[in-house]
């Protein structure tokens, strides 16, 4: 079965990305969903994101608001695709958090969707998943 980890960095993040989260569960996806700072426990952050392809998950997405470190900060500690969501927060509107997923180093990949648009990094997963699966 599939596996798809979910992360964010606040559980003010949870409404946002419960929406993606139905759509793989709805699909038949393992999720799991966890909250990790990327500023506030980033030891812990990267210890998850670390672990994640040896604990069977097969795509990451991170949803994250103002500076969105969590979804580069993943990247940077996983060879597992990683799929950004921006959270609107703070007055810009979630236009800092799209910027800061998008703009990764080189070596650095993050898909990024759409602001609050958890649904599409949801189905993003699903086709990478479909070709990983040579579906």
């Amino acid at each position: 079965m599939s596996r798809v980890l979910v992360m964010m960095g606040s559980e003010s993040d949870r409404p946002t990305m419960a929406k993606g989260v139905d759509v793989l569960t709805d699909a038949g996806v393992d999720v799991e969903v966890v909250v990790s700072s990327a500023h506030r426990d980033p030891v812990r952050t990267a210890g998850i994101a670390s672990s994640a392809a040896a604990d069977g998950f097969d795509v990451v997405i991170c949803g994250a608001g103002l500076s969105a470190a969590l979804p580069g900060v993943v990247a940077a500690h996983t060879s597992l695709p990683v799929i950004g969501v921006p959270i609107s927060a703070g007055t810009l509107g979630g236009i800092d958090a799209l910027l800061s997923i998008a703009q990764m180093p080189p070596g650095v990949p993050v898909a990024a969707v759409g602001i609050d648009n958890a649904r599409n990094a949801a189905h993003l997963a699903l086709r990478i998943l479909a070709g990983r699966s040579g579906a």
